[in-house]
């Protein structure tokens, strides 16, 4: 977790990127799921660069804009479900929610920080290779910036209410995989009620820590 948790924050930058803009009105749900990725990723970084609170690291602003603009955005129950592996059929629907709910506030807490370090990044995107009735696809993107370029790709699902994020993946990491280990020995150790513990825990220890910048 740990070499996972210093990549983390380019990873949840791409989630934003992907997802947190602020649209005039709902995307139709029959945009591609590239030009969506494209669209917002245009509009989010602008939007980021011209507020001051979230370049000087405000979480409670950052946190209000992610609930409020991103989560919609995204499939956070598949997030969790794939992050659970077998473990989650084991969880009751009451179960299934917290650890949702949890999971979402987690990520949030953990890597929103990256919403403060957005400066001078470009995104560059690459080609989809899709079939036109694919149901799941992959955004391949690279993030130039300082240093080596980063490599950063969607994993995006379609629904009813169009394409919605569900994994990311950054040099060869998906972030489902990278907690799925964590998570499969907290139940090992204390159940499914122990993980739920341990993620709220977690994510009370983030929610009174200072922040960074």
């Amino acid at each position: 977790m740990k070499s996972f948790k210093k990549i983390g924050s380019f990873i949840f930058a791409g989630l934003l990127f992907a997802v947190g803009t602020v649209f005039a009105q709902t995307p139709d749900p029959s945009t591609p799921p590239d030009a969506l990725i494209k669209m917002v990723v245009t509009d989010v970084m602008a939007s980021v660069k011209a507020d001051p609170d979230i370049q000087k690291g405000n979480i409670p602003k950052i946190v209000d804009l992610v609930e409020k603009k991103i989560v919609p955005y995204t499939d956070m129950r598949r997030t969790t479900e794939m992050a659970m592996g077998p473990n989650w059929k084991k969880a009751t629907p009451e179960q299934q929610a917290q650890l949702t709910s949890e999971f979402k506030n987690l990520l949030i807490r953990t890597y929103s920080g990256a919403l403060s370090q957005l400066r001078d990044q470009t995104v560059q995107f690459k080609a989809l290779r899709a079939a036109p009735d694919d149901k799941e696809v992959v955004v391949k993107t690279v993030v130039l910036g300082r240093g080596d370029p980063v490599p950063l790709d969607y994993r995006l699902e379609k629904t009813a209410n169009g394409w919605k994020v569900y994994d990311m993946n950054i040099m060869g990491v998906w972030l489902v995989e990278a907690y799925r280990n964590q998570f499969s020995n907290q139940i090992s150790q204390n159940g499914i009620e122990g993980l739920v513990k341990f993620l709220q825990d977690r994510n009370k220890q983030l929610a009174t820590a200072k922040p960074s910048n």
